[in-house]
């Protein structure tokens, strides 16, 4: 009886420890477990926890209540006032006029009897109600056409390719009304994120999308945010609608052209072995046999001595018949994300490859699919999870395979998770490291942090100082045969020391 108890409490604590590991990483976006999550607030606060069995810990429902809760809270409070804020028309302009006359004309115009300022006020609340008129019934006008437009058009058609950095058109466009007065149209993509959008009046009197991605990204629907705003700024009317095309968007390679230590890693020579095919360069000499061919014999040593030798191809085994590419994602990891691009469009992985990437585990041998997962491992609604080994384990345990990692020139976590990699995994390995910008260690004066900062739109650079990147290399390179630093600005190389190759 106490074995049996014993067993069942172990378990439980078994099932306690498993539930919380989940739900760790995990924000309880559905309504069942927002209703066990209430749950687990009265367990933890009550009483009945203590009657109740139930395979949430204390522990696990203190986490749930003190930091899923809050981010969740804080989250749907954000969605809440966005959709709050586009049904108000007034924008704070117009809001600030709308009480700053409506208190002038209560307190002068009609208490004091000022005629003037009575005058003043009717004329600011009049053109404020009249750019509200015009704003909303307009809105409301283009908010139907357009929606009938997207519904009517081909959406084949209308797929995103881009590449990140460059004005790029879409394909999407709108007439341009112009029966309304005092009001103008725009629109922005919200969905991907980070995505500069732009719109260009036509010699058609069409209005045409122009976009410039910052980041890849890759997704099967575009989110437009439309917005009609008066000339004064007074009020706006804004909604948002989803169409169903592809974006894709690919890094930008900048001045990346060509990486020739790659072809040196994959284009290794045979080590002579007997149980090789006979690959290798002619060394083998031997006296001639029946069976060998003509083109085989040394003509020139038969007009010296009159004997018959032959040359042929020594036997060889080639250290590395297929390249595996992966790569790692990390907060700044796009200049990583471009170097895998120009290796795979320049052919520097060889002619035997499989790439992956994080979020994209199964092992890709064209071109086509590899680009896609370089533009969908930028996860846009949360990060991917480290998938290298799973990666290997797709593409085969094979000793002889050598695997090249591409990955952000900095500290990140996938780094750590790369040397039990390397550890576990037979094969070689080669890590190529990538930055924006590799500069020497600067402390500048308080005054240039704040008046040479850089843009918050513009695109989100990896700065690697060389003292740091030095560190980080001297650490990893250890686990690796070989290392490399690619700058993206320069689209110089360097090896583990630093020194331009």
């Amino acid at each position: 009886m106490l074995y049996c108890q014993q067993r069942q409490s172990r378990n439980l604590d078994r099932t306690r420890n498993l539930v919380a590991g989940r739900v760790r990483n995990s924000l309880l976006p559905h309504r069942k477990r927002w209703m066990s999550l209430i749950f687990l607030i009265s367990l933890s606060l009550g009483e009945a926890r203590d009657k109740i069995p139930f395979p949430y810990s204390r522990k696990t429902s203190l986490l749930l209540v003190t930091q899923i809760l809050p981010n969740t809270m804080v989250k749907l409070c954000a969605k809440a006032w966005r959709y709050l804020a586009g049904l108000f028309p007034l924008t704070l302009q117009g809001t600030i006029t709308l009480l700053f006359t409506s208190w002038a004309l209560s307190e002068y115009g009609y208490g004091a009897m000022d005629l003037v300022v009575f005058a003043l006020a009717i004329c600011g609340l009049s053109i404020l109600v009249c750019c509200l008129f015009c704003t909303v019934g307009f809105g409301i006008f283009m908010q139907r056409k357009i929606r009938r437009e997207i519904a009517n058009s081909d959406t084949s058609l209308n797929n995103i390719e881009v590449e990140a950095g460059y004005p790029n058109e879409t394909g999407f466009s709108l007439p341009a009304v112009s029966f309304f007065p005092l009001v103008r149209l725009a629109w922005k993509i919200i969905y991907p994120d980070e995505i500069a959008t732009l719109t260009r009046l036509d010699s058609e009197n069409q209005l045409r999308e122009e976009i410039i991605p910052s980041r890849r990204c890759l997704s099967e629907r575009v989110v437009r945010e439309f917005s009609v705003r008066d000339v004064l700024g007074l009020s706006q009317f804004s909604w948002r609608l989803e169409q169903a095309v592809s974006c894709k968007a690919l890094p930008q390679v900048s001045a990346v052209k060509q990486l020739p230590i790659l072809r040196s890693l994959t284009a290794e020579d045979g080590i002579p072995h007997n149980t090789g095919d006979p690959e290798g360069d002619r060394m083998e000499i031997r006296p001639y046999a029946p069976g060998d061919s003509v083109k085989n014999i040394m003509w020139k040593v038969y007009a010296r001595n009159r004997q018959l030798n032959v040359r042929l191809p020594e036997r060889s085994v080639f250290q590395s018949k297929r390249t595996l590419a992966y790569l790692l994602t990390s907060k700044h990891d796009e200049a990583a994300a471009a170097v895998a691009r120009v290796a795979l469009e320049t052919g520097a992985l060889g002619e035997d490859w499989a790439f992956g990437a994080d979020g994209f585990e199964s092992p890709v041998s064209d071109l086509s699919s590899a680009l896609q997962a370089i533009a969908g491992s930028r996860s846009l609604d949360g990060g991917h999870d480290y998938g290298l080994d799973r990666f290997l384990g797709h593409a085969g345990n094979h000793g002889s395979a050598h695997c090249i990692v591409f990955a952000a020139a900095e500290k990140n976590p996938s780094l750590e998770l790369l040397k039990n990699t390397i550890s576990s995994y037979s094969g070689q390995f080669s890590l190529i490291m990538a930055t924006d910008s590799l500069q020497e260690e600067q402390n500048p004066a308080w005054w240039k942090k704040y008046l040479l900062r850089r843009d918050s739109n513009a695109q989100p650079l990896s700065h690697s100082t060389r003292h740091a990147l030095l560190h980080l290399l001297t650490e990893v390179g250890q686990q690796v045969e070989s290392t490399l630093v690619v700058d993206r600005e320069t689209g110089f190389s360097f090896d583990q020391y630093l020194r331009k190759v």
